[in-house]
């Protein structure tokens, strides 16, 4: 064991204390798989990184540096808060990306590019693994698990782009923060619930953003090693949702989400459609910065 650097980052906000907290190991190097995990669990945050050198195929895609990131329980192939998080720690320590304002990450899933523009880095959205209208026994289900009515999801769909998120649209920000998940009921899935400032069904498909420029607000629930967890912003989630909600027109090409409300956290998610690309960006705030023991 040594000491390493280390940096815990507030991500999807600025203002510390208010986003997503995420565990980032500047130095990987030497560590296995099982003190990765075992490092993961023990800080009880929703995932941890742990920054390398890229592959030699991965550097030969153009990656600047790669990331492994585990949540509790598990490794994940790619993460939202976790790339823009770990992207934030490695330029504030003095990562040089090779192409000036653009960055390249290896990880799981392959090269994910990140952007640096308006105080705020932003990720371009992976492909989606699986889309389309969800079975309808499983939105019975996760309807049953929400504690709402079936017809009161107005509309649905696969989400995955790593992590397996099967969204639903309800009516209203409102009864987005209404719902009480039953861990009982959901088991194992990643549900990801949205809703618009007001109703599905106006001009253009979507509300009209508040005083604040949100236009929806997300919750997101997933089986954490203590059963049914909220995350409080989610990255994977939200690009995948701005996928759905974009593609079917029932989001405009640009707007921002806001998550965390129910665990009493403001974070604030960047979405952009530019040229076919969709970017998921949002502010970082380094609160923690030091030497870990690893």
């Amino acid at each position: 064991m040594r000491q390493r650097p280390f940096k815990q980052v507030d991500v999807f906000t600025d203002r510390p204390y208010l986003g997503n907290p995420l565990a980032v190991v500047l130095d990987g190097e030497g560590l296995g798989t099982e003190e990765m995990q075992h490092f993961t669990n023990w800080t009880n945050l929703s995932e941890a990184t742990f920054l390398l050198p890229p592959t030699e195929e991965g550097r030969a895609a153009g990656a600047d540096y790669r990331v492994r990131i585990f949540c509790p329980g598990r490794e994940l192939p790619f993460a939202g808060h976790p790339t823009l998080g770990s992207c934030h720690a490695w330029l504030e320590a003095g990562g040089q990306p090779r192409t000036p304002g653009r960055v390249v990450q290896e990880c799981g899933i392959g090269q994910v590019t990140l952007r640096q523009g308006e105080g705020r880095l932003a990720f371009a959205a992976p492909p989606l693994i699986k889309s389309g209208p969800l079975p309808e026994g499983d939105v019975e289900l996760i309807a049953r698990g929400l504690g709402i009515d079936r017809t009161d999801i107005v509309g649905h769909a696969w989400c995955d782009n790593g992590p397996n998120w099967r969204g639903v649209m309800l009516s209203s920000a409102e009864a987005v923060l209404a719902v009480r998940p039953d861990a009982a009921v959901l088991g194992t899935l990643d549900i990801g619930v949205v809703g618009p400032r007001g109703k599905v069904g106006v001009v253009g498909g979507h509300g009209s953003p508040g005083d604040d420029g949100v236009a929806f607000e997300v919750r997101a629930f997933f089986p954490g090693s203590n059963g049914l967890a909220e995350d409080p912003v989610t990255g994977s989630l939200n690009a995948a949702l701005a996928q759905w909600l974009i593609g079917a027109h029932l989001a405009p090409p640009r707007y921002i989400a806001s998550q965390g409300t129910a665990l009493g956290r403001a974070g604030r998610v960047h979405v952009e459609q530019d040229a076919g690309t969709i970017w998921v960006g949002g502010g970082s705030v380094t609160c923690v910065d030091g030497q870990v023991l690893l």
